[in-house]
């Protein structure tokens, strides 16, 4: 969601499924796909950029997106959304430092741990490498409950990452990692400790999950990790956002059986050598769809993302993903 460059449209690429009968939003899908499906209905307020999405234990969906002190949405049944004021009513001035004054938080991550909600979230500007990560928590996500919880990482100049696009995954033993990145070097992961949900200090490691070292921009950003089996799955957009219907945004995946990695992508390519396999890109009236997000609910897992209309407004777009029998995802 960083780091603007003019390219080309991405043509998209046509796939092939099976078909899985379940459901989106409650509309059947075809018995197969032979293109990139349009987006899942979605009603109310539904421009957005970088959503993140966690369901409550009523039910209710609660987004969080990028915008002036980060924005929030709700939905009861992930058709129909509505505002629902922003994290931070009053401002946050310790983000300041990295915005240039500017009120605007990108990327927010929120999920629900141990009864309360934690947003990750970054403070930048475009092109640049002075970048943080913060973190918040709350006990019921709702616009003004959040508790500022401090810096989990910065970055600058002196080191090769940028710390934006963060994502909290938690393995299969427990342990707490936060992937991020964007462009410089690619995506990293570093441990958490999960008394805090800040660094570890006893394993200070930056791992290097995933870069494209023959692309001239190094465009592979915003990350979110999806632990399903036994992988772990990178969802990663390559290529350019935020130019409206010019964007080349694309989401790919890679899969590891450990979260550290390696990740190779469907052919065996590393994704620290440039690898990825393709699961959305640009078609129709659907331009640049990126920064995922996926979340498990009941009927399927689903993808959450966003997209620019023709006339270059960014939307929320929703898909569910499907798996085929060597255990690869397809939207659907």
């Amino acid at each position: 969601m960083i780091y603007m460059t003019r390219t080309g449209r991405r043509v998209a690429t046509l796939v092939a499924v099976a078909a899985t009968g379940l459901a989106l939003n409650g509309m059947a899908t075809a018995s197969a796909a032979v293109a990139y499906p349009n987006p899942g209905r979605v009603t109310g307020s539904t421009g957005a950029h970088d959503p993140s999405v966690v369901k409550t234990p009523t039910g209710t969906y609660l987004l969080v997106h990028t915008g002036n002190n980060l924005s929030i949405k709700t939905s009861t049944d992930r058709i129909a959304w509505r505002n629902a004021g922003t994290v931070w009513p009053n401002g946050a001035p310790w983000t300041t430092a990295y915005t240039g004054g500017a009120a605007n938080l990108w990327a927010p991550d929120i999920s629900r741990h141990n009864g309360q909600y934690y947003l990750y979230y970054s403070a930048s500007t475009f092109g640049s490498q002075r970048s943080a990560i913060f973190l918040a928590t709350s006990p019921t996500g709702a616009a003004g409950s959040w508790t500022h919880r401090g810096l989990v990482i910065e970055s600058s100049s002196s080191v090769n990452y940028n710390a934006i696009d963060p994502n909290l995954a938690v393995d299969a033993n427990g342990l707490w990692w936060l992937t991020f990145g964007s462009f410089w070097s690619g995506i990293k992961l570093i441990r958490l400790d999960p008394a805090t949900g800040l660094r570890s200090t006893l394993d200070t490691a930056v791992r290097a999950l995933a870069t494209r070292p023959s692309s001239v921009s190094g465009s592979v950003e915003a990350p979110v990790i999806h632990r399903r089996g036994g992988f772990y799955y990178l969802f990663t957009s390559f290529d350019f956002c935020c130019r409206g219907a010019d964007s080349t945004y694309r989401v790919m995946v890679g899969r590891s059986a450990s979260i550290t990695g390696p990740y190779v992508d469907r052919n065996g390519v590393a994704l620290t050598a440039g690898g990825g396999t393709e699961v959305l890109a640009s078609h129709g009236s659907v331009h640049g769809p990126g920064h995922p997000a996926v979340l498990p609910d009941v009927d399927a897992d689903v993808l959450f993302y966003h997209y620019y209309t023709d006339t270059g407004a960014a939307r929320l777009g929703i898909n569910l993903l499907a798996w085929d029998p060597t255990a690869w995802p397809y939207a659907y």
